[in-house]
């Protein structure tokens, strides 16, 4: 206004000015006034000063509004650009929780800010859902370590419970991270006094030696123990137990009891307590160990039952061979008085001779040199007198292979020891085998000592090289073949091992069984129909199935063969048998495939059916789905292009993914010239030479000024015009991938 004034009082100046030079009159004051006179429009002029002074403040007034509400959008904008990079900053740092301020008084609707908290819901689900998982993944890993160290310590220490009780419990109290901790087992030995007893207590890292006795449905071990399900307490009452230190007592805040249960079964408690309240993973870890402990129990109890058994029969096995040694010396002192009665008979010589007729017989001194041998024994050897024999040691008439077995007879015999009964193998002169019946009996003295070894024989070479060939064959049918020795009336004589093991039945118990035990039903009855021909002498072929003591069903093919006495009765009836069950398990998984492949192929019909409803159904999900992701999309996507600031998103390929219209507007290009393009086609030089990579690298390094931070910088659009813009960059990761997003304004 001050210059408008000055600026008017110029006006008067200068028209008395041009007057007085148009008149050609000089400045004086009667000129002036003169001039006044003739020109009254000068007096018009004066006015100047105020018209041009009100001009003037009006015009400032309008510059000062302008400039006031161009300062207010100056700072709106800061502010706004202030919020957002607040905002992202939080967003970077992973504050998810942070809230965005509208501008209220706005009416306009503020998308970025709209976007923004989008963005923040988001990674806040992400975060959370991360979260959820790890923790799980965390239990799961708790879970599966516990019972991989726990397996090792049930394997390695399952030969005394007491050992094994604390163990598990110190371990145990030690991996829940509880306070103390017991374990108790059910004492069931006594079945008039069934009780509960602990087996082994642990508490702050030390053993503790404590003997404790609960009656059977006592206190909440019994309770626990009967209902076969865990107890867990939070409020525990105020005398139940306490726990002491080297700080002082108190009262723990959890205790838990879970029963070592398996197939129903209960073998004992674990009782723990902890200054915390266990979670659900923990409870079901516990119930999950106490399972695999109650097995492991179980088996102990089974393995020491065992042993406590075997044990007693061994001693009844020790009395047992006391008793046949005390009776086997009662017996050899009546041989002994027998032979020593026999010696002083008077028909002594009259049975030397009869013997000498009918058996092969020999006298060797204690030390094994022949002494005398009869006609009988000499002929069978092949000499032809006793000069061709006497003074020969026993080892040179008998076979090598013979003489180990044989000498330890002879030492005993030779001290005294009693008469040997058996078959013996000589060598002829001739080297053949002499097989006899052979009894060696020590001929002894008036005192008692062994004056010499009488040998008798009888000769049986013929028939036991038949029998030895017999032994042979039978060996090999028994070794390759199912054999049973029944008798005429169905009751078993012998089996040999191959039946017993594969019938699981022991050989004493073989008399509670006959020929129908072992046949089902049906064979059973067909059976018995054919046995009244088989004792007749006709040989049966069959086959049936037997179900073993442990439950094992086995099919067995075999024939009956009948054999006779010397008086052609039947004498014994001999099964031969194999087992067959494997080929009898593949018919009967044939017949049962073929049954399943029949159901399969109608249930195949059925389901084909209900798949095409099925698909029809899916599909009309599926689109349904589509178009709700389609929405969504078309909504968000209209949101960021609502925005009066523009965006610019690309992925970790460094391809721009997300390009708005402001951001069009921005660079002068249509989107679908940039989209699926490289970052650097619209970034400035020298930016737009680098190479592939580049770009995510400096993103992510240290180096990264953009990141959370509102920075001015220079684009070049599509004509090449320099535009100053602000510039806010964000990160996102979500799993391995990061996306970044550039929101620009135009400054």
């Amino acid at each position: 206004m001050f210059l408008g004034i000055l600026a008017g009082l110029l006006f008067p100046l200068i028209a008395i000015l041009l007057e007085l030079l148009r008149n050609n009159l000089s400045i004086s004051g009667q000129n002036i006034r003169q001039i006044h006179i003739e020109s009254p429009v000068i007096f018009i002029i004066y006015a100047a000063p105020f018209v041009l002074g009100y001009a003037a403040w009006y015009l400032g007034k309008i510059i000062i509004e302008k400039s006031s509400l161009m300062k207010k959008n100056e700072d709106d904008r800061l502010l706004k650009a202030k919020k957002i990079y607040d905002f992202t900053e939080k967003l970077s740092n992973g504050d998810t929780e942070v809230e965005y301020e509208f501008d209220h008084d706005i009416e306009t609707e503020d998308s970025i800010g709209q976007s923004l908290e989008k963005l923040r819901d988001y990674l806040k689900k992400n975060k959370l859902e991360e979260e959820l998982r790890r923790k799980a993944e965390q239990q799961q890993n708790w879970v599966n370590q516990g019972m991989a160290r726990f397996g090792d310590i049930l394997r390695q220490n399952n030969n005394s419970i007491n050992e094994l009780s604390y163990n598990i419990i110190s371990n145990l109290v030690n991996y829940v991270e509880a306070v103390q901790g017991g374990m108790f087992i059910i004492n069931d030995n006594d079945p008039n006094d069934k009780h509960i007893e602990l087996a082994a207590c642990y508490a702050y890292s030390r053993k503790k030696f404590l003997e404790k006795r609960i009656e059977w449905e006592e206190g909440l071990i019994g309770a626990c123990t009967l209902e076969k399900d865990t107890i867990l307490l939070t409020d525990v009452p105020q005398d139940y137990v306490t726990i002491t230190s080297g700080l002082g007592e108190t009262r723990p805040d959890c205790i838990i009891l879970v029963p070592l249960k398996v197939n129903e079964v209960v073998h004992g408690v674990i009782e723990l307590a902890a200054l915390k309240v266990f979670q659900k993973f923990e409870i079901d870890f516990l119930e999950k160990l106490a399972e695999s402990i109650a097995s492991v129990l179980s088996s102990v109890k089974i393995n020491m039952q065992t042993a406590h058994l075997l044990k007693e029969s061994q001693e009844q096995g020790k009395i047992l061979a006391v008793q046949e040694d005390e009776m086997r010396r009662n017996m050899e002192e009546l041989s002994f008085a027998k032979e020593e009665a026999a010696k002083q008979g008077e028909l002594l010589a009259s049975f030397t001779n009869t013997v000498n007729h009918t058996l092969v017989r020999a006298e060797y001194s204690p030390e094994g040199i022949l002494l005398y041998a009869n006609t009988r024994f000499l002929n069978k050897l092949g000499y032809s007198s006793n000069k061709d024999v006497e003074g020969k040691h026993i080892s040179s008439l008998i076979s090598d292979k013979d003489k180990e077995w044989f000498f330890q007879i002879w030492d005993k015999l030779a001290k005294g020891g009693k008469h040997f009964e058996g078959d013996m193998k000589y060598i002829t002169k001739n080297g053949k085998d002499f097989w006899s019946t052979a009894t060696f009996t020590c001929v002894r003295n008036y005192d008692g000592s062994v004056e010499k070894i009488l040998f008798l024989g009888i000769d049986t070479t013929k028939q036991k090289k038949k029998n030895l060939d017999y032994e042979a064959q039978i060996n090999a049918i028994s070794k390759n073949n199912l054999k049973i020795e029944y008798n005429p009336d169905g009751s078993i004589l012998e089996a040999n091992e191959k039946f017993l093991e594969i019938s699981e039945i022991p050989a004493s118990m073989l008399d509670n069984y006959s020929v129908f035990s072992f046949a089902d039903q049906v064979s059973g009855r067909e059976l018995k129909d054919h046995w009244k021909n088989i004792i007749k002498g006709t040989t049966y072929e069959t086959q049936f199935k037997y179900r073993t003591a442990s439950e094992q069903e086995i099919w067995i093919d075999g024939t009956y063969i009948p054999t006779t006495g010397i008086y052609g009765e039947i004498s014994k009836i001999i099964f031969l048998g194999r087992d067959i069950t494997h080929k009898k398990t593949a018919e009967f998984e044939n017949q049962k495939q073929t049954l399943l492949f029949n159901e399969m192929q109608k249930s195949f019909l059925i389901q084909q059916e209900d798949v095409k409803i099925k698909h029809g159904e899916f599909k009309d999900k599926v689109q349904q789905h589509n178009e709700n992701k389609r929405y969504e999309k078309v909504k968000n996507d209209l949101t960021i292009e609502s925005a009066a600031n523009a965006i610019v998103a690309i992925n970790q390929d460094e391809k721009i993914e997300l390009f708005n219209k402001a951001a069009e507007k921005l660079w002068e290009t249509d989107r679908r010239e940039v989209l699926g393009k490289h970052i650097r086609d619209i970034l400035p030089p020298p930016y737009n030479y680098l190479d592939d990579g580049d770009v995510i690298e400096f993103l992510k390094s240290d180096k990264n000024h953009l990141k959370g931070n509102r920075t001015e910088v220079n684009i070049i659009n599509k004509i090449g015009k320099k535009v100053p813009v602000f510039v806010t960059l964000s990160e996102v990761k979500i799993d391995n991938s990061y996306t970044y997003a550039a929101f620009i304004q135009n400054i």
